[in-house]
């Protein structure tokens, strides 16, 4: 039962850095120390390990020059000023045939969602709730909070987490965030975007099958589907 738990928990923690993962790229365009940790030997491990190819320049160009390309195709795909790819559920998400909206019935949903957890922002956040890096930041806290459990011996707790996890993934991630890397994958210039779309995509459709099956090595289903 012992080596049970601890594999529990230790997919829980993949799970949970892989959203944590995901969370920082689409939040802002890289700073240099960021930058510096996903051109690194760990994280490039892991980008190879879930079958991203981020390709060759992305490696080799000086760090000046790729935080600019970076943060140009950043603001080009997520800010504008001309069109642009909304990264908010409310937005992206057309209720009843409308156009979305800023504060609109998905987002005030995602508040009252992450407030009945207990969870709460970071000091000082400004944003929206149903931004894409606040949703998958609230599951890399959920899934971490799992492996917590999984590790202290509470099972009852940590599959009532995972209850949790599905029902905001099937009620809220699923029904936008596909869509939304599809767009990014067919309107990103670089690689960089381009591989991370993907993988959000790929990622959370296992999720869904995993969390529903509470099934294991899903984030090494990932890596082989990717």
């Amino acid at each position: 039962m012992g080596t049970a738990r601890n594999e529990m928990a230790d997919e829980a923690t993949a799970r949970s850095q892989v959203y944590g993962l995901l969370a920082a790229i689409f939040r802002a365009e890289p700073t240099g120390a960021f930058l510096k940790e996903i051109r690194g030997p760990r994280f490039s491990g892991v980008f190879a390990g879930l079958g991203v190819n981020l390709g060759e320049e992305f490696y080799k160009k000086p760090e000046a020059e790729i935080l600019e390309e970076l943060a140009v195709e950043f603001t080009r795909l997520f800010i504008g000023p001309a069109a642009h790819i909304s990264p908010h559920e409310s937005i992206f998400t057309n209720l009843d045939g409308g156009e979305g909206e800023h504060w609109g019935p998905r987002t005030v949903e995602v508040k009252k969602f992450i407030e009945t957890t207990g969870l709460d922002y970071e000091p000082g956040y400004a944003g929206l709730p149903d931004h894409v890096s606040v949703e998958l930041e609230f599951l890399q806290r959920l899934a971490e909070w799992e492996a917590g459990k999984w590790s202290g011996g509470d099972a009852e707790s940590a599959r009532g987490c995972q209850s949790v996890q599905k029902k905001f993934i099937d009620e809220h991630l699923i029904e936008w965030v596909p869509g939304f890397c599809d767009e990014i994958i067919e309107k990103a210039e670089l690689p960089f975007y381009r591989e991370i779309a993907r993988l959000t995509r790929i990622f959370l459709e296992f999720e869904c099958d995993g969390l529903r099956h509470s099934g294991s090595n899903r984030v090494q289903g990932a890596s082989a589907r990717a």
